[in-house]
């Protein structure tokens, strides 16, 4: 027996009340509101296999509105997909339980990306958008040719990310990229009028939108707006409009079913309301199985795929790099052997172009872009071209003026998988695009960034633009790995490093002036001895980026007086970390004092120098200036460090 439409979604409210009852934490108010939509994607248009739910070709869903959580582990529980349980479910945002407060993407197959910052889930499909349309161009219809498609609050429509990321979807025309937003005029202070009059359908308009609106509790309704927006070759806006909370008599429609548990007594009279006789956790089986035959609608067109993929050429390169694998001969061994042969003299965002230049040769994956930043950033390279709207076979974004956007981008690019992205803006403004750098780490996902003008080195541009905290505080981002190399060898290595890291997001900061090149290689343990003390060692000198050539000609004119020092580049702290004792030891002995040198914030240093130890930097903004001078103001350079030096020696 088919269960009808209104019981398949009020399963999900049902469901979704039950869970954060349950957990006395939650939101239930948006599931319930978009159960009806949400019913209706899943059983009728969503492509997908709950038996395999990373099919390649699957459309990819994108819950932006997070805090709704419930809603995606209801779907993935009832279509069929392994997890949650209904034991998951029962154990929601609890210590342990898969079903977290906000989706997280390495918890659950299913859930293609972690959402909960609004706006930002939207902006991780405007790159899955993006991955699709690039691959397809690549690989054609028979292996890539599927949808995106996204829940979003008022919320994530606010968020200044949406408007970043909406702009550059509409440039883009991604025809394939469809937003489904649940327009229930509801935020959490109460109503949107509260703080919001805009005129969201005009704005989506004006940057490229194809708009559509549906009663979002009318099954018809809601098929006749989704069978729109896949006719129609721009991106879509969905305009749902529906009732928070749907089914809670007494706080349907306002801000009380938003984020708050709804209370015994209103459960009580939901499933009254509802027609739902059954208690908490349970699905009869009339239910339960329609949910499952929608959820089998996808084993047949994913069996024809998988024929498709066995007799495509080009089927075992599509394969290998879906799977996030490189090839099996990529090397930068060769550009690096090149380097030593002729040193070069140059700033490390030109050695990152000489890097790239070797790197997207070899890798048809990488995707590169910059924030209107390219000849800055120096993120292209020969051979390729720019992504547009007329040609989705390019490897080279233009994101504009959109840090945050691009970043987010790029998150979804990396997540969708066949492609590698990196992108650059000056480091200052990582600060525009920390949330989602954040997010790159929390999700594990492949992204590279690359930061350039790192340092008062960029000069005259002055303190607004001289990155001051930035890179002590990346540093302090779990599972985000930054690099900071001296010179074009190191580099090349953080490069090669960042490239073959499938686990987590990259960042390097690079220089805007010409540095001598000092290493001969091992920056792949993110600290080495560049180096070594000749006179019997007293100082152990540790720098990174451009303050390597300050304590190398520091190390110099200790050596000249009898004074034995080493010289130890730390390109990468947490590659350091990683190290065994005995190495790390062996490089920062006790019996030596330890001196740091980087033209940044002294904070952190102290985990190496010891409290007894030396920190030069810079624990101010900065000035306007050339380089030079700047570095002599600020008393970063050998001749103000060594006296320094050889005084603290003598206590």
């Amino acid at each position: 027996m088919t269960a009808s439409f209104t019981d398949c979604a009020n399963a999900i409210r049902a469901l979704s009340m039950d869970a954060v009852e349950a957990a006395n934490s939650g939101h239930p108010g948006m599931p319930m509101g978009m159960a009806d939509v949400a019913t209706v994607l899943f059983q009728d248009y969503l492509k997908y296999d709950p038996a395999d739910p990373k099919w390649p070709d699957r459309d990819r869903f994108v819950l932006s509105a997070g805090h709704g959580s419930m809603l995606i582990y209801s779907l993935l529980h009832l279509t069929g997909y392994a997890r949650p349980t209904l034991e998951d479910i029962k154990t929601f945002r609890q210590v342990g339980s898969p079903c977290a407060g906000h989706p997280e993407n390495f918890e659950l197959p299913g859930v293609e990306c972690t959402t909960g910052p609004l706006g930002q889930g939207l902006a991780m499909a405007v790159g899955m958008a993006i991955a699709e349309r690039h691959l397809n161009a690549g690989f054609g219809d028979a292996l890539v040719d599927h949808n995106t498609w996204v829940i979003a609050g008022d919320g994530c429509l606010m968020e200044g990310i949406n408007h970043e990321a909406i702009g550059l979807a509409g440039h883009l025309r991604l025809g394939r990229l469809i937003v489904l937003w649940d327009d229930n005029k509801i935020t959490i202070d109460g109503p949107v009028s509260l703080s919001s009059n805009e005129d969201i359908p005009a704005r989506y308009t004006a940057t490229g939108w194809h708009v559509v609106e549906c009663d979002g509790h009318d099954p018809e309704s809601i098929k006749a707006a989704l069978d729109a927006a896949l006719a129609d070759d721009r991106p879509s806006l969905v305009r749902c409009k529906t009732i928070i909370g749907k089914g809670a008599p007494n706080f349907q429609g306002t801000s009380k079913t938003h984020g708050s548990p709804l209370g015994a007594a209103e459960v009580a009279a939901a499933r009254e309301t509802l027609g739902w006789k059954y208690p908490p956790f349970e699905v009869p089986a009339d239910i339960r199985e329609t949910w499952l035959k929608a959820g089998a609608r996808g084993a047949e067109p994913h069996a024809a795929w998988k024929q498709r993929l066995a007799g495509d050429s080009n089927g075992a390169e599509f394969s290998r790099r879906m799977a996030g694998d490189l090839p099996a001969d990529f090397s930068l061994d060769a550009h690096i052997a090149s380097l030593l042969a002729e040193p070069k003299k140059i700033a490390t965002r030109s050695a990152s172009q000489l890097a790239l230049d070797a790197i997207n040769a070899a890798l048809p994956e990488t995707i590169g872009g910059s924030a209107d930043l390219t000849p800055s950033n120096n993120t292209l390279t020969k051979g390729l071209h720019d992504f547009t709207a007329d040609d989705y076979s390019g490897r080279y974004m233009r994101y504009g003026i959109r840090e945050f956007g691009m970043a987010a981008a790029m998150n979804g690019l990396a997540l969708h998988g066949g492609v590698i992205p990196y992108g650059g803006t000056f480091l200052v403004f990582s600060d525009y695009a920390r949330p989602a750098i954040r997010l790159s780490a929390l999700q594990r996902a492949r992204v590279l960034f690359v930061m350039t003008h790192d340092s008062i080195g960029l000069g005259e541009d002055g303190p607004t633009h001289q990155p001051v905290e930035h890179v002590m505080s990346l540093r302090l981002i779990p599972n985000l790995e930054v690099w900071r190399p001296c010179d074009a060898v190191e580099t090349a290595e953080a490069w090669g490093e960042a490239v073959a890291r499938a686990e987590g997001p990259s960042l390097l900061a690079l220089s805007r002036q010409n540095l001598p090149q000092l290493s001969s290689g091992g920056a792949g343990k993110g600290g080495y001895r560049l180096q070594a003390a000749e006179a019997p060692r007293k100082v152990v000198i540790l720098a990174t980026g451009s303050e390597v050539e300050i304590a190398v000609a520091a190390r110099e004119a200790l050596e000249a007086q009898g004074v034995g020092a080493d010289v130890v580049s730390m390109p990468c702290w947490s590659r350091f970390d990683a190290q065994s004792r005995e190495y790390r030891a062996d490089l920062l002995p006790r019996d030596a004092l330890l001196v740091s040198i980087e033209a940044g914030v002294t904070t952190g240093w102290e985990r190496y120098t010891g409290i007894d130890g030396l920190r030069f930097g810079l624990d101010r903004y900065g000035a306007s200036g050339p380089a030079p001078d700047l570095y002599r103001h600020f008393g970063l350079t050998a001749a103000a460090i060594v006296p320094q030096i050889l005084e603290k020696l003598k206590d």
